[in-house]
Order: structure tokens, then C-alpha cells, then sequence
């Protein structure tokens, strides 16, 4: 994956958290085409530049604790 690719994956990784829409990791990785181990390192890159990253076991979904712009 190049690193354009990687940037897309990261925009869609954000929109789907913005919604609350990622499922779990295992139905977020198969919406990115990514594998499970690769949802866990883009949630650490978006963590690593600040994003506010929970889960709701609940929803079963990622969201921002409080409100995040993923400025790339």
C-alpha cells in the first residue's frame, strides 16, 4: 500500500468513526479491505496525532470522546 492509499484509508477510517458507524474491529477492517492488525495500527496513528479514539461495546463502535478534525 502506498502512502497515498494509506492517507485514504485514514479519511475513511475518520468518517466512519464520525458516524459511529465502524462496527467492530473485525467489520471495520473488512469495510477498509485492511486486515484486523492493520485497524489497530491506523486507530494508534490517528491516537498518535490526538484523536480522542473510544469504543462502545454497546454500539460496538469507535468514537471521538470529544470533538477531533483530522487535519492531514
Amino acid at each position: 500500500m502506498n502512502f497515498l492509499d494509506q492517507l485514504s484509508t485514514l479519511k475513511r477510517l475518520d468518517a466512519l468513526i464520525r458516524r459511529k458507524g465502524t462496527g467492530t474491529p473485525r467489520q471495520l477492517a473488512s469495510r477498509l479491505e485492511i486486515s484486523r492488525t492493520s485497524v489497530f495500527n491506523y486507530l494508534n496513528i490517528l491516537k498518535n496525532l490526538g484523536a480522542p479514539i473510544a469504543y462502545c461495546n454497546h454500539r460496538q463502535s469507535y468514537f471521538y470522546q470529544e470533538p477531533f478534525t483530522l487535519v492531514l
